[in-house]
């Protein structure tokens, strides 16, 4: 096969992947851009505040992916329900959604209250004053006493938004965030500073703001996925029990475990590592903030991407499209290295601006500079990983995604994270820039995966 036709695809092939992708891609990128804005608006409240939030945010994190790999768990299956047009799999995928996401968000919500002091403490150990430490601790409570509330629509919504996409629907959940997040920085301005002589609550003002975005998120999602049966079928009678098969159970569970696991346990591996940068000093946790914050607004087309690939492929796969699937493969993993290129190119951009834009010290600013060039050297890389991760992913095979992704950041980037931080003195940039050198390992294990080509098979087979 030529090397134009192994790794390019006509324009048919493009059309799909961006058909898929951009309402995906939107949705996320307004949202990440909100949550940019309220990330700059409590930066403007100050360090300590700018602090507090970022580290309760890295706990939210946490959960989020949780919720996030268990409903992806079952979209497995519904995506290749879809593809079959089962749309009574597709039912029962939505119902196991609602039931996996409610059982974690109760067990979340009674950690945060109960244990909440105790994980953002983990984050105030490095050096610094005690005095600040102890302010940043109590904004970050005051923060999470406020921001659970919003956790519960939030799992609904995402139930109902990942079963959208996954048949077909993606524009409605988009609309659903775009006036979410609107609603969101309304509030935002609003609360956080006691605009149009409502009272300023800063950090609390902030949370309230997100919690009611929730809620308007999900009222708009059931709304129109109630009202809209014939594009969304498997709605009907979808609440008259909430009865699923015992074997799709077990199904979704044998396949689905091992991804939520997975997403746990690289949130918590994410959060670990921010742990180990913070050992070098207090300004670290404020520089890892706005790198962090920047990283989700610019990344949302490699997300986007990796979502569309995972989609795609698990309808061909459900169709009995497997040869099509394989011959595709190439082709969307150099997409994804083409989009992580231009990605890194802008992000390289931004990194001299974007920390200007904080009331905080010349010493944070510097520091995020630096993080966010490190993070644009490997955006490339960042990309592959992310659309190899779905690809492997939409045939099920949950324990190789588990290996190539939470396993090796653990074992790889983990390690090196704690060795060079508890052991040496190395400063915050190389450390945090061996660290992403990590991604290296992985990369060649997720490609030898793709390429044994064992992953293209259908999971819904009768």
């Amino acid at each position: 096969m030529k090397f134009r036709t192994k790794y390019f695809g006509d324009r048919q092939f493009y059309r799909h992947i961006f058909l898929v992708m951009l309402p995906i891609m939107i949705q996320n990128a307004i949202t990440n851009f909100v949550n940019l804005l309220d990330n700059l608006m409590v930066g403007r409240l100050g360090t300590e505040e700018m602090s507090g939030v970022s580290i309760a945010n890295t706990l939210i994190f946490v959960y989020n992916l949780c919720i996030w790999g268990a409903v992806s768990g079952a979209g497995i299956f519904t995506a290749q329900y879809q593809g079959k047009a089962d749309h009574k799999g597709v039912r029962s995928c939505f119902r196991f959604k609602l039931m996996i996401s409610t059982l974690l968000t109760v067990l979340a919500v009674v950690l945060l209250l109960t244990k909440g002091d105790v994980l953002v403490s983990l984050y105030l150990q490095g050096e610094g004053d005690p005095a600040e430490a102890a302010r940043i601790l109590q904004f970050a409570k005051d923060y999470i006493a406020v921001i659970v509330i919003g956790l519960i629509p939030s799992a609904v919504s995402q139930a109902f938004s990942s079963t959208l996409r996954e048949t077909d629907n993606g524009v409605p959940p988009m609309v659903a965030g775009l006036v979410a997040v609107g609603v969101n920085l309304i509030l935002n301005y609003v609360l956080i500073f006691g605009h149009f002589g409502a009272p300023r609550l800063g950090v609390v003002g902030a949370a309230a703001a997100t919690v009611a975005s929730r809620f308007v998120e999900l009222a708009i999602v059931a709304v129109w996925t109630l009202k809209n049966p014939d594009k969304a079928p498997f709605i009907r009678g979808a609440f008259r029990s909430m009865r699923v098969p015992k074997q799709l159970c077990l199904e979704i569970a044998r396949k689905g475990f091992p991804l939520m696991l997975n997403e746990s346990l690289w949130a918590a591996g994410v959060a670990y590592l921010d742990k180990c940068y913070t050992t070098r000093g207090l300004d670290v946790v404020a520089a890892c903030n706005i790198s962090n914050t920047f990283f989700n607004v610019m990344a949302v087309a490699i997300i986007a991407a990796g979502s569309a690939i995972g989609i795609i492929m698990g309808q061909q796969l459900g169709a009995g499209q497997v040869e099509e699937a394989k011959e595709d493969a190439p082709r969307m993993l150099m997409f994804a290295v083409l989009l992580g290129i231009g990605v890194g190119i802008l992000y390289a951009g931004i990194a001299f601006v974007a920390p200007q834009l904080y009331n905080t010290t010349d010493s944070v600013k510097s520091l995020a500079t630096d993080l966010l060039l490190v993070t644009a050297a490997f955006m490339p890389i960042e990309a592959v990983l992310n659309g190899s991760y779905f690809m492997v992913r939409a045939g099920g095979k949950t324990l190789i995604t588990m290996f190539t992704d939470c396993g090796l950041l653990w074992i790889v980037q983990g390690t090196t994270a704690f060795i060079l931080s508890e052991f040496t003195d190395i400063s915050v940039i190389p450390l945090f820039a061996l660290v992403e050198a990590g991604m290296i390992v992985k990369l060649v294990f997720s490609l030898y995966f793709v390429a044994k080509g064992d992953w293209a098979r259908s999971v819904v087979e009768e």
